[in-house]
């Protein structure tokens, strides 16, 4: 047997390890030229735009402009925060600002009161929803849009501000002092039955793990059982939070999530660190189509360790993960470093924003390469394309006349007068609107514009353009004139038919008038599909288990 010299590979080793170096660090080298080449050449760029151009430019819009356009080229959540717009990103990462605390959005002419939040200094005041405001202290703010008027109202904590408002016919003046507004992560809570509980959870900002822990422990000591908890049109958040929120359900020292980016500094795994609340209540959350990024960390993982049966539609698909890095002269960049993996293995990324950009168009995983993962009870599950539900629920489908009716403002207006000229509706479960009110709602919309197109007219009128461009069009013009006017639809006859529907979204509307945000949600919840199929899980333990322990086949 040949003995190797171990003598004669040392230098060979060293060689190839130099070798190695000198071609990484010339790689790197190479790079930081090209950025350094890359900046040199866009700062002589607008240096000398500024010096030749035939117009006075402004150099901090046309640099922010250009940035802009180069993350955008990444993916949607790579964004550059100068410093003027940074209280606006505190504002979405911890949900805190100062000023009075009211949504304020246009409805028609002008700015006005659209939700003053429960405890704050709007509602406190008395400022009601739909008031115009007409002055901001001395600023008139009648023809400014709704982000002037905002800046105008936040201002430092404890500061005083005026406000002057149009409600009806009546000029009113409130004198109200700013406060520190920590908008809630959990907006209503409640109980749907004797032992079903419910939370509303809109936000993942600071504390809204602990907001939902409360909620919790107060729901359990109220005697509820069962949990609903709806996670519907929640764009995410903190991660950290979202780790907290699966703790409340799941034991300590369970892996909730995992990130795995570019540089080590950014891969961790996040496991459960505490004594779960109710590890053992039976749990379904509901998701859908807006629920996105930590939404899907807690769905996710709670599906994965069949914690929870998953009631609505798909997730957004958003399994990626943002840092906020400081730059110069106070401005910053939230950057996306990783992807994130929930506890099967899974990322749940809907869109490759590397290929897109190859490819020139948004590039979404196909069917056919998403991957098999398993849960712990090893139902199958799969990534690529946000999280799917155990029960699927069908989107509600809107008749064009509600639409019509919302979007042109009539059931915000009748609603802002019937609460002018009703003192109370009483408690919200026994609020219902009597035919009698129905039919004046009617009435006030005879004089008022709300015309739309039907689905099957919009068809018709489809066909009708394709017929037109044959030959044969003028033989069967007749036969098409008659079926628009066959299938011509009647305004008063629409709100006979679709009477349901307009109601509801009219008795949310009036409820809010008396119950702001939190009313608005609890009626919300009568009638809702998605809630209704959670209640019908929950009412038998064995539908839950039923899902949660069936093996794919």
């Amino acid at each position: 047997m040949n003995r190797i010299n171990k003598s004669r590979w040392i230098p060979v080793l060293a060689v190839a390890f130099l070798l190695t170096a000198t071609v990484a660090f010339s790689v790197k080298n190479d790079r930081l030229f090209q950025i350094a080449k890359n900046i040199d050449i866009f700062a002589t760029l607008v240096r000398e735009l500024d010096s030749y151009y035939v117009d006075e430019i402004d150099p901090d819009q046309l640099v922010g402009v250009g940035i802009q356009a180069m993350l955008e080229e990444l993916d949607p959540y790579t964004e550059y925060i100068p410093e003027e717009e940074s209280d606006e990103f505190r504002l979405m990462t911890t949900g805190e600002y100062g000023g009075i605390g009211a949504l304020i959005g246009s409805r028609g002419e002008g700015s006005m009161i659209l939700m003053p939040y429960t405890g704050f200094p709007a509602q406190n005041a008395g400022l009601k929803i739909a008031d115009k405001i007409l002055m901001v202290d001395t600023t008139d703010v009648v023809g400014k849009n709704t982000s002037q008027v905002s800046e105008l109202l936040k201002g430092p904590e404890n500061t005083p501000v005026k406000v002057k408002v149009l409600r009806d016919k009546d000029t009113l003046s409130f004198e109200l002092v700013r406060k520190k507004i920590s908008l809630k992560n959990v907006p209503y809570y409640g109980k749907l039955d004797e032992k079903t509980g419910y939370i509303k959870l809109s936000d993942f900002t600071t504390n809204a793990s602990s907001e939902v822990r409360n909620a919790l422990v107060n729901l359990k000591a109220q005697g509820i059982d069962k949990l609903v908890l709806d996670l519907r049109d929640n764009p995410g958040g903190l991660l950290s939070e979202a780790v907290e929120i699966v703790n409340l359900f799941v034991p300590k020292g369970k892996e909730v999530v995992k990130t795995i980016g570019k540089i080590e500094s950014v891969n961790h795994t996040y496991k459960t660190t505490k004594t779960p609340v109710d590890k053992h209540i039976p749990l379904v959350v509901l998701i859908n189509e807006r629920s996105a990024s930590a939404s899907e960390i807690v769905a996710g993982a709670l599906q994965d360790y069949d914690r929870a049966v998953l009631v609505g539609r798909k997730s957004f698909g958003k399994g990626l993960v943002q840092t906020t890095i400081p730059l110069t002269y106070n401005a910053q960049m939230k950057v996306t470093t990783a992807k994130y993996y929930i506890p099967s293995g899974r990322c749940i990324q809907a869109i490759d924003y590397a290929l897109s950009r190859e490819e020139g168009e948004i590039y979404s995983v196909p069917d056919s390469l998403r991957k098999e993962f398993k849960t712990q009870n090893g139902r199958t599950v799969l990534d690529g394309a946000g999280i799917e539900p155990d029960e699927t629920i069908p989107a509600p489908k809107y008749a064009p006349i509600t639409y019509s009716l919302v979007a042109g403002n009539h059931v915000f207006d009748y609603a802002t007068e019937f609460f002018y000229q009703h003192n109370d509706i009483g408690e919200i479960e026994e609020f219902d609107l009597a035919d009698s009110e129905y039919n004046k709602f009617v009435a006030w919309l005879s004089d008022r514009d709300y015309d739309y197109t039907t689905y099957l007219e919009k068809s018709v009128e489809d066909m009708k353009k394709l017929a037109e461009q044959t030959p044969y069009y003028d033989e069967i013009k007749g036969q098409v004139e008659a079926l628009e006017a066959r299938i011509m639809h009647s305004k008063e006859q629409d709100l006979i038919n679709y009477k349901e529907e307009i109601e509801k979204v009219l008795r949310e509307e009036i409820v809010s008038r008396y119950y702001f945000q939190e009313g608005m949600i609890q009626a919300g919840l009568q009638k809702d599909a998605v809630v209704e199929k959670a209640k019908e899980l929950l009412a038998e333990p064995r539908n839950i288990q039923s899902i949660l322990t069936a093996k794919s086949e």
